[in-house]
């Protein structure tokens, strides 16, 4: 059963360390670009049912935003899609990048 929640990037970044978590980020390209959580997948529209069709739904996969709200409804409709564990970032990536700074790829 598919299962969507909030997550705080202190429990996202334990995941990370743990590596036990894909990270998505849906902000524009510009932003992505510019900077991103290390490793994250950006994740368009038209890349959408391939990243659904491609990932092992065993992992658990975190969604990315600027601020933790886009990626709520993001969160919870790739889970209605089938992937098991699904979060959206509470902050998103402007609390990430404030905490963990050195996890941030330009």
């Amino acid at each position: 059963m598919s299962r969507y929640a909030r997550i705080s990037c202190d429990d996202a970044y334990q995941k990370m360390l743990d590596g036990s978590v894909t990270f998505v980020d849906i902000r524009d390209e510009a932003s992505y670009a510019a900077a991103h959580i290390c490793d994250a997948v950006h994740l368009e529209n038209a890349a959408i049912q391939s990243f659904i069709e491609t990932t092992d739904t065993k992992v658990a996969v975190i969604v990315c935003c600027y601020h933790g709200n886009m990626s709520q409804s993001a969160g919870s409709w790739l889970a209605e899609k089938g992937l098991d564990e699904v979060y959206s970032l509470d902050g998103g990536f402007a609390e990430w990048s404030s905490k963990y700074p050195d996890e941030c790829d330009p």
